[in-house]
């Protein structure tokens, strides 16, 4: 079952709370954690003081992350040493990342969970629940299939969902240690995917978010070309999901026939995650996105070209070393002309062992933080114009929850707008009560500055 039951009536071994931080691929494998301790007999609590025990599911990814990571940690250690709890256990893309050096760090940690570590988590509290301490570390090795992620206790609303369909990374991007902390590119077998999504659906699921670190190479490994679009076609036969979104395209592998899988799909919505990083030539060779500007204005023109009404999200990484005020000036410019429905931007961030830590000129902090705020000064106004183009056209939203100050608002998205990320509408209704995971055509009343506010249609 996709999601487990939440409550036991007599937990057979002991209560551990569960702090899950980072992106959607470590949600999934906090679900998988979650749920292999909920099927063994422990009891899941939502304050940490009344755990026996705290798993922390890390972030390694850039330094604020690991900052986070870190104070959540610090945390969890805080109320052992006051006695409040008996354990805590680290896991995830930091631990993966500092392997020992984090218990020197840290030594009141009782045990480090590697990323591919996480099918022992149970093992683990035994161990530290029963006083052995002959074990405080769990390493796999990453695995050539991607692990499969059944029998999860899903922790985001019931209606919407990630499925994860790889994992690791080919690319060598300078700036990124993503494969050194999650391994090369391990594609999940479609029969698996397609039986976690009837997992998912079967549990009430009405979106379906898939995500890996490269959705474009699926099944490159496994199957000598990529399948994207055969999983789409496959997926588009589920019964019970309503919107299938594709997050985290890199920006190759994008064949006619892929865009052709998407505009003509009835349950893929026109929405593609796609981190560009950057447009200057150069900046893009510095960071081996093996694309050039020429190529990145004809894919996007295919994609927008052969998928009606598509939403386009990607990401820029500003003052990157060696970043010119001319390459800057030509990435804010790109932004403005393009016109991307939704955008991210990140400054750059030092990571030690990447090969990008060792070029010259790193640009100051404020700098990058300044070119940060122009970028998206930019695409703010691109937004805002958008949305008042919006006002008076029906779209279809999904419901995520009831306004919590607001009688008769509940808070939706629409198919423009990934969960967490992405913008707001806010949908009035008096009449019809609303409830969580209900897609319904609204009425665009008013736009108010990023999201929109609506009427049912």
């Amino acid at each position: 079952m996709a999601q487990i039951e939440k409550e036991h009536e007599a937990p057979a071994k002991g209560n551990y709370a569960f702090v899950s931080l980072g992106c959607p691929k470590n949600t999934v494998d906090s679900e998988r954690m979650l749920g292999l301790l909920q099927l063994d007999g422990y009891q899941l609590v939502g304050d940490p003081k009344n755990a026996d025990f705290v798993v922390v599911n890390t972030c390694g990814f850039i330094e604020e992350a690991r900052k986070e990571s870190y104070g959540a940690i610090d945390e969890m250690i805080a109320l052992k040493n006051d006695g409040v709890i008996k354990g805590v256990v680290v896991s995830g893309c930091l631990a993966e990342r500092q392997k020992e050096e984090l218990l020197e760090e840290r030594p009141e940690i009782d045990s480090l969970v590697g990323v591919f570590g996480r099918e022992e988590v149970t093992k683990i509290a035994d161990r530290l629940l029963g006083d052995l301490e002959e074990q405080r570390t769990v390493f796999q090795p990453a695995p050539v299939r991607a692990l499969p992620d059944t029998d999860r206790l899903r922790i985001t609303p019931n209606h919407f969902a990630y499925l994860k369909i790889s994992e690791g990374c080919d690319r060598l991007c300078t700036f990124c240690d993503i494969p050194r902390m999650r391994g090369k590119h391990a594609t999940k077998p479609m029969e698996q995917v397609l039986i976690e999504a009837n997992q998912l659906a079967n549990d009430g699921v009405r979106e379906l978010n898939i995500v890996a670190q490269d959705t474009t190479y699926y099944g490159m490994d496994l199957y000598g070309e990529p399948r994207l679009a055969e999983l789409i076609t496959e997926l588009d036969s589920l019964v019970g999901i309503d919107w299938v979104r594709l997050l985290y395209f890199y920006p190759m592998y994008i064949s006619d026939e892929l865009i052709s899988a998407i505009a003509e799909s009835g349950k893929v919505v026109p929405y593609i995650d796609m981190p560009l990083q950057h447009i200057n030539d150069r900046m893009l060779k510095k960071m081996s996105r093996r694309v050039t500007r020429a190529k990145t204005e004809d894919m996007i023109s295919r994609l927008r070209g052969g998928i009606p009404g598509l939403a386009l999200r990607t990401t820029f990484i500003t003052g990157f070393p060696g970043e010119t005020d001319d390459q800057f000036e030509e990435l804010l410019d790109f932004i403005k002309q393009t016109r991307f429905e939704r955008v991210g931007v990140f400054t750059y961030s030092y990571e030690e062992h990447t090969p990008s830590s060792r070029f010259k000129d790193h640009i100051p902090e404020e700098v990058k933080l300044e070119r940060q705020q122009l970028l998206m000064e930019a695409q703010r106004q691109v937004v805002f114009d958008r949305n008042d183009s919006l006002v008076g056209t029906a779209l279809p939203v999904i419901i995520d929850r009831a306004h919590p100050e607001q009688e008769g608002v509940w808070i939706g998205r629409t198919q423009a707008d990934a969960p967490d990320i992405d913008c707001l509408v806010f949908v009035t209704s008096v009449e019809r009560k609303l409830r969580n995971g209900d897609i319904l055509e609204v009425e665009v009343a008013a736009s108010a500055g990023y999201d929109l506010s609506a009427i049912p249609c």
